[in-house]
């Protein structure tokens, strides 16, 4: 069945190939065949980070990969823009870094606390090699530049307005998806289906693994300020009484991520928008004519902020990487760069065992998980640490400021003290490197 199987989809690639090499894109050579069914051997189901590094490195390995993505493009707001270190080795590993150099974007070398008019200085780059900053691009840029490069590979494809609504399961196997397009249903069979598909998955709903809940104490409120030259620059961190906020350095403008307890939204959000204003001004003052910028809530988007993991990552015929295996806090912003840490190593288990003529079996799979799953407790511990001393310290603290304590003020003073977070956030646990021995371009 799988000679049959890859038969078909090298006939449809084959197609798909005509149809571009005439001018048309990928997708509209696919509504053109008029089909209700693709085959291929890898089935990646969501194009967020995770999802089109994934097919990217399968591609350049030679491994027939599809991508589905539910949206018609990668616009969208407030996502995770930092690329770490982590990341920008893994560019650098695939002769990547230059072109990604060349993306606009802004560098960021140190983080900092602002309690009242205290400044502690939180997390410093320098020093930290190969690479002392945190990138920040804009997401749909990194994606964008991401598939352009993938989609040199002949073995690779991206579907775009490609909703996956099911999961094929016949005789206790996944061979497949479900999925709804512009021209209809689409059935997608496939030898492994991969989950990149973030938080609110729908292959892990559909494969109802189950999930060990870890809490969060708080949602994120995101929103934008204009930004001016004679600002602070860098990531800042500020504590008020009960309340504080993050601030990134975007540049042109601050975006700004304003933390209330867990499931508060909704009862701020019936008051006027007079007084979220009021509540950022009394954090940061310098802002108060900046915040009338903000109009409505329409401006003002909520994350429901959780940390979650799956026992398993895997069942016979599927794995999950990314949000969709653990989702993390916004703390430390190290989402996107540990779901990439997750594809990078399962690109290598992958690309190594079709090198190898071996099955994408249990083994396979269990290695990918085994080789992640440590990184990613480790620091999802840290991150319940942070939420529950900082942020839960700082939210029910409404009468007084929170207090750091005396040694971690002194010890704030030394670069090597703050490169120690710096590096942890930066390039994770278990750094993985790829593997460029499975690379056949």
């Amino acid at each position: 069945m799988g000679a049959h199987l890859r038969e078909l989809s090298l006939g449809f690639q084959a197609f798909l190939e005509l149809l571009e090499n005439r001018g048309l894109p990928t997708q509209q050579a696919y509504l053109m065949t008029n089909k209700n069914n693709i085959c291929t051997d890898i089935c990646i189901v969501g194009g967020g980070p995770a999802g089109i590094m994934l097919g990217y490195l399968l591609a350049r390995s030679g491994v027939e990969v599809i991508v589905l993505e539910k949206h018609s493009d990668f616009l969208r707001d407030f996502r995770g823009d930092t690329v770490h270190p982590s990341t920008l080795e893994v560019l650098n590993d695939c002769g990547l870094k230059d072109k990604f150099d060349a993306i606009p974007q802004h560098h960021i070398q140190d983080a900092a606390f602002h309690i009242g008019t205290e400044v502690l200085p939180l997390m410093d780059f320098r020093g930290l090699k190969p690479f002392d900053y945190l990138a920040l691009v804009p997401q749909w840029d990194f994606l964008n530049f991401m598939a352009k490069e993938a989609k040199q590979y002949a073995s690779f494809q991206l579907l775009v307005d490609c909703e996956v609504t099911s999961v094929i399961i016949e005789s206790g196997v996944v061979n497949g998806v479900m999925a709804t397009t512009p021209a209809g249903a689409l059935e997608v069979r496939a030898a492994l289906v991969v989950g990149c598909d973030g938080r609110h998955s729908t292959v892990r709903k559909a494969l109802d693994l189950k999930v060990t809940d870890l809490g969060a104490p708080m949602d994120a409120l995101w929103f934008r300020l204009p930004r001016e030259d004679t600002d602070a620059g860098g990531l800042e961190a500020v504590l008020g009484a009960g309340h504080m906020m993050v601030m990134i350095d975007r540049r042109d403008y601050w975006q700004i991520a304003y933390v209330v307890p867990k499931g508060s939204d909704a009862e701020l959000r019936e008051q006027p928008i007079s007084e979220f204003r009021r509540l950022v001004a009394s954090l940061a003052p310098e802002l108060k004519a900046r915040c009338d910028s903000i109009q409505s809530w329409d401006e003002v988007k909520t994350l429901v902020v959780g940390v979650d993991r799956l026992e398993r990552w895997h069942v016979p015929g599927a794995l999950l990487i990314g949000d969709a295996a653990h989702t993390m806090s916004p703390i430390g912003g190290v989402g996107i760069n540990l779901a990439i840490q997750d594809a990078v190593a399962a690109a290598n288990v992958i690309a190594k065992t079709r090198r190898e003529n071996r099955p994408l079996d249990k083994n396979a799979l269990s290695e990918v998980q085994r080789r992640r799953e440590k990184p990613t407790k480790r620091l999802q511990t840290l991150q319940i640490i942070a939420q529950n001393r900082v942020v839960s310290g700082t939210l029910e603290s409404t009468r007084e400021l929170p207090k750091i304590p005396p040694l971690v003020r002194w010890l704030s003073r030394f670069r090597r003290f703050r490169n120690i977070p710096a590096k942890i956030v930066g390039y994770g646990f278990g750094r993985e490197r790829v593997d460029r021995s499975n690379f056949k371009f």
